[in-house]
């Protein structure tokens, strides 16, 4: 593997980690009563879905660059 896959799969996990953290956030009392009455999550669970969408696209366009190349 070379050092764009591996910092592909890295990203796009941690991505994948944080977007889980993410969705259980939402599950949470305090976020759904949150949502509820803004229309928004808290700040700390949008955090969390911009970080972990981040990561999986950007992993994932490595990945796909990595092996496109080889």
């Amino acid at each position: 593997m070379t050092q764009s896959n591996i910092i592909g799969l890295v990203a796009f996990v941690l991505g994948t980690v944080l977007l889980f953290f993410a969705w259980r956030g939402t599950n949470t009392p305090v976020d759904q009563m949150t949502e509820a009455m803004t229309g928004r999550f808290s700040g700390d669970t949008m955090w969390f879905m911009i970080a972990g969408l981040v990561g999986v696209v950007a992993g994932g366009a490595l990945l796909v660059r990595g092996l496109l190349r080889n």
